[in-house]
Order: structure tokens, then sequence, then C-alpha cells
């Protein structure tokens, strides 16, 4: 379909909490700014490192609404509007695109395991013929071991089949990369994103679109070196500090080491199921950043 094409360095941008447990708007759309200026050449609104499903339907309309509200460019914003019910998927998807996002990624519907591709083609159908008067592009969400639910290959290319343009790609958060470049192959129209900016050389190469990372909260910069000029010192770089993670709380720990970069301890709050990330574990990633940081500094 017609519009932005989203591609490169794509942070899933968390989202700021205030003392209450409400988004805080002014914290979200500053720090959706920094990361546009200093290395994104896109952000992913809502997704899991936006901790979309601690929020309810109106909080996420809120939150998308304050980008627009704010004059952040939406042509180079995706975001989450997947939900469990299809009448919320449809939606969050519906004012996605009415307020002009590029892309609505979107989740399968996450309660029931084991549905047949039926199901989950229904789901998709629904939602495209929903928003068919205000038509915004689909990437699909594959995270099949927090949504219980994958995007089979044979059922992606059965959903382009059904709705041409308007399925756009798929972020694959499933570390299957056998799977990604699956995908990938299935049309050069197709858009994968894997999840981790260790593929930046591939997706430099022509293989992916990008990445949409969550480490790209800490890292933008690096991975647009890496992927703009193709600066492997930079990617191992980012890489490295993505690394830091390994073993740990990813979301919380993303937000600690923002609150640290940014010297505002209020960006390490998390809404509940999530907690806070653990003191011996920010101690050690704290003091692994700002090392990786020194010995690459410009």
């Amino acid at each position: 379909m017609a519009g932005t094409i989203l591609s490169g360095v794509i942070a899933a941008i968390a989202t700021p909490v205030d003392e209450t447990g409400e988004p805080d708007i002014a914290r979200a759309t500053k720090l959706a700014r920094f990361l546009l200026e200093n290395g994104c050449d896109g952000l992913n609104v809502l997704g899991t490192t936006g901790e979309a499903t601690s929020f309810s339907l109106d909080q996420r309309k809120r939150v998308m609404s304050a980008y627009r509200d704010a004059a952040i460019p939406l042509d180079r914003l995706m975001v989450g509007t997947g939900a469990a019910a299809v009448a919320d998927a449809v939606a969050l998807t519906r004012h996605a695109a009415e307020l002009g996002f590029a892309g609505a990624l979107v989740l399968p519907p996450f309660y029931y395991k084991g549905v047949p591709d039926d199901g989950l083609a229904a789901y998709v159908d629904t939602i495209v013929q929903a928003i068919a008067a205000t038509p915004i592009a689909i990437y699909l969400y594959h995270y099949p071991a927090l949504s219980g639910l994958p995007w089979p290959i044979a059922l992606v290319r059965r959903l382009l089949a059904s709705h041409g343009g308007r399925i756009a790609g798929l972020k694959d958060s499933s570390g299957d990369m056998d799977y990604a470049r699956e995908a990938a192959a299935i049309s050069a129209e197709f858009k994968v994103f894997p999840s981790t900016e260790a593929v930046l050389a591939e997706a430099r190469a022509g293989a992916f679109a990008g990445c949409i990372s969550a480490t790209a909260n800490l890292n933008a910069d690096l991975c647009a070196r890496a992927f703009r000029s193709g600066d492997a010192a930079a990617l191992a770089a980012a890489v490295s500090i993505r690394k830091l993670f390994e073993g740990k709380a990813l979301v919380p720990g993303v937000k600690a080491l923002l609150s640290h970069i940014h010297h505002d301890a209020a960006l390490a709050r998390v809404k509940p199921p999530l907690t806070a990330f653990q003191p011996a574990d920010q101690t050690a990633v704290f003091a692994g950043y700002d090392g990786i940081r020194t010995a690459n500094a410009p």
C-alpha cells in the first residue's frame, strides 16, 4: 500500500510511567525526540519494551495521540495495536490510522493457545476489513515466547495473498534466524525486522529491512553508524551493550539504563507485573555500559 516504507534502525521505545502508574507523556515524547535525533530511523511505540499490554485501551490511545500532539513525525513510527480481543485491536489500529502512524504492529490474540491458522486469519481479516476506510500498513509481530502463538510462514503467505500490500512486513522477536530469513524471502516488498541489532550488517546488505530493538533505546548512535556506513567497531559496541542484558530482565533493565543515561530516576519505573531492575544487575549493567562507551568515544 502507499505510504512511508519503514526501514533501518528502529528502537522499540520504552514508555515512561509516572508515580501514579499513568503513562508519563512529557517524558515519552522527550525520549522519542531524542532517539529520532540521535540515530534512530524510526520508532516502535507501545511494543513489548513499551509495556503495551500493561496499559488499558484508553491509556494506549492517549500515548498514541500524545506523539501526534507533540509533533513527533508519525511517518517514522509504527505502533503496537494487537490485543486479545479483536474489537480492541480494531479500535487501536483504527486510532493509529486516523492519527497518521506509518504502521500498526499486530500481535496474534494471545490468550488461547494452539488455535488453527483459520482463527488467526479471521482475526487479521476482521482488522483489515474494519479499517478499510482508514488504511494503515500492518506488520505482524512474531514473538511466540511471550504471545504463545506464532505467525507460521504458510499463514503469512496466505495473508499476503488475501490482503496484498496491506500486510507490509513482520517483526521477528523469536530469535530464530532461519524463520526470519524465510519470512524475508517471501517477497522483496515484505519487510522483515529481526529484534536484534546484530543483524544490521545483513540488513545493510539487503537481507532485512533493518532491526527493531529494545536496546536501540541505549545504543542508537552506534547502530546508525553500523547500518549507514558499515562501521564494524560501532556494530560490535552496540552488540556488546545488548549482551549486558543476557540472563537479566530486559525491559526493567532497559528502563534502568535509560534513567542512568539521561540522569532521570523516573525513567526506571515499570508497570506491574514487571518489577524494578535488581540492584546487583543494575550495578553490573551500568558499569559495563559506561566502560563500552568510554572505549568507543568519538
